[in-house]
C-alpha cells in the first residue's frame, strides 16, 4: 500500500492515518468538519490535500449510521481501488450498503478493537492499535485484493487480524465491549447523588468499574442505536442474574435458617461463575491468563518516584507483567501494585527494602 485516503478524522481516523503515515504510506484526509482535518494533518497524519487519483484503500472513520451513505459517495466519485470501514458495528452497515445498491465486491467491514474514553484526533496515537484485534468481516463477493489491503492495514497499524462473520462480530461486541459500558455507566450513575462521606471511600474498584462511564455519550448514542438488539439480549440475561442476586441477598436477612443458606448458595454460585468467566478474558499478548504475584509498594507523589521504582525494579533483574496504582485519599501517596512472576516475587521484595522502599503486605 503506497496511497490511502481516511475520511473521519477522529480518534480512530486519525490513529490510523498516524499509523499508514509514520510506515511511509502517503495518506490524504478528509472531514465534513475541515478544523478537524487541518488538526489531523497538524500532528502528522497525513495532508489535507485531496489526491490526485484513485488511492489504493479509503479507510471511512465515521459512524455506523453514516457508513453506508459515505461508502457509497467515495464509490461513485471512485476514490480508490479498495474501500473499508472501522465502526463498531458490522451487520448493519452491509445492509444499508446492499439497498443503496454498492458496490461490496471492492468493500470490507472492518473493526479495531481499540480506543480510548477520549475522542477527536488529539486523542489519536499511531500505536492505538498495537498488539489488539482487528477484526475483519469480508463476504463471499469481497476480492482478494480488498482483503488482502485490509490485512496489509492491519499488518501496517501492527494489530492482530480476526476473521468473523459480520452478525457474530455484532453478537460478541454486545457482550464483551456495549454491555459493559451500559453496566459500568448504570454503576457510575448511582454516585451521582450519593453523600460525599461515601464517594470518599472510594476505592481501585469501584474506580476499576467505573473507568469507561467517562466516555462520551452522543459516540455511545450512535453505536447502541446501530446494535440494540445483541446488546438487550446481553442485558436481559443480566437482569436475570440481577433478580436472581437481589432474592439471594433478602434471603440472607431472613430468620430461616434454609432461607439464608439458600441466599448464599445463590451468591456463590454467581461469584463461581464470575470466576470462571474472568478466567476466559485473555492475558498478556492475548495468551491464556496467568497468575501473577503482587508486590506492593507505597510510592509518594512526586516527579520521579514511579520511573524510579521501576528502574530499581530492572536493576534487580524482574520484569513487571502489570501494573496498578490506588491514589490515597486525601494524601499525596499511592499504593502500586507491581504484578511479577511468583518466582521473582521474594527477590523482588527484598531487592525494594534494601533500596529503602515501603512495602505492604
Amino acid at each position: 500500500m503506497r496511497t490511502a485516503l481516511v475520511i473521519g478524522t477522529g480518534l480512530i481516523g486519525t490513529s490510523a492515518a498516524l499509523a499508514l503515515a509514520s510506515r511511509g504510506v502517503e495518506v490524504h484526509l478528509e472531514d465534513h468538519d475541515p478544523s478537524m482535518v487541518r488538526t489531523a494533518a497538524a500532528l502528522g497524519a497525513g495532508t489535507d490535500e485531496p489526491p490526485s487519483g484513485a488511492v489504493d484503500l479509503a479507510i471511512v472513520a465515521v459512524p455506523p449510521a453514516h457508513v453506508a451513505a459515505t461508502v457509497a459517495d467515495a464509490q461513485r466519485r471512485g476514490l480508490a481501488r479498495g474501500y473499508l470501514d472501522v465502526a463498531s458495528v458490522k451487520s448493519g452497515p452491509r445492509r444499508d450498503l446492499e439497498a443503496l445498491g454498492c458496490d461490496l465486491t471492492s468493500y470490507i467491514g472492518t473493526h479495531p478493537m481499540s480506543g480510548r474514553e477520549r475522542s477527536g484526533p488529539l486523542a489519536a496515537t499511531a500505536d492505538l492499535f498495537e498488539g489488539r484485534p482487528w477484526v475483519l468481516t469480508p463476504t463471499p463477493v469481497t476480492e482478494t485484493e480488498v482483503l488482502n489491503l485490509a490485512l496489509e492495514l492491519v499488518a501496517l497499524c501492527r494489530a492482530v487480524p480476526v476473521v468473523m462473520d459480520a452478525e457474530a462480530h455484532d453478537r460478541a461486541v454486545a457482550l464483551v465491549s456495549h454491555t459493559p459500558q451500559l453496566v459500568s455507566s448504570m454503576v457510575a450513575a448511582r454516585l451521582q447523588h450519593a453523600e460525599d462521606s461515601a464517594v470518599r471511600l472510594c476505592g481501585q474498584g469501584i474506580r476499576d468499574v467505573t473507568r469507561v462511564a467517562g466516555s462520551q455519550p452522543g459516540m455511545w448514542i450512535d453505536i447502541l442505536s446501530a446494535n440494540p438488539g445483541p446488546v438487550a439480549d446481553v442485558l436481559a440475561d443480566l437482569a436475570a442474574d440481577l433478580t436472581e442476586t437481589v432474592e439471594s441477598l433478602r434471603a440472607l436477612q431472613s430468620a430461616d435458617d434454609a432461607k439464608r443458606r439458600d441466599g448464599a448458595a445463590g451468591i456463590e454460585d454467581l461469584l463461581r461463575r464470575g470466576n470462571a468467566g474472568r478466567a476466559k478474558v485473555p492475558g498478556k499478548h492475548g495468551s491464556a491468563p496467568k497468575a501473577y504475584d503482587v508486590v506492593a509498594v507505597l510510592i509518594g507523589d512526586q516527579p520521579g518516584e514511579l520511573a524510579r521504582l521501576f528502574a530499581e525494579a530492572g536493576m534487580a533483574g524482574v520484569n513487571i507483567e502489570d501494573v496498578r496504582i490506588e491514589h490515597s485519599t486525601g494524601q499525596q501517596a499511592g499504593l502500586v501494585q507491581l504484578m511479577v512472576e511468583p518466582a521473582a516475587a521474594a527477590r523482588l521484595s527484598a531487592a525494594l527494602r534494601e533500596r529503602g522502599w515501603s512495602l505492604r503486605a
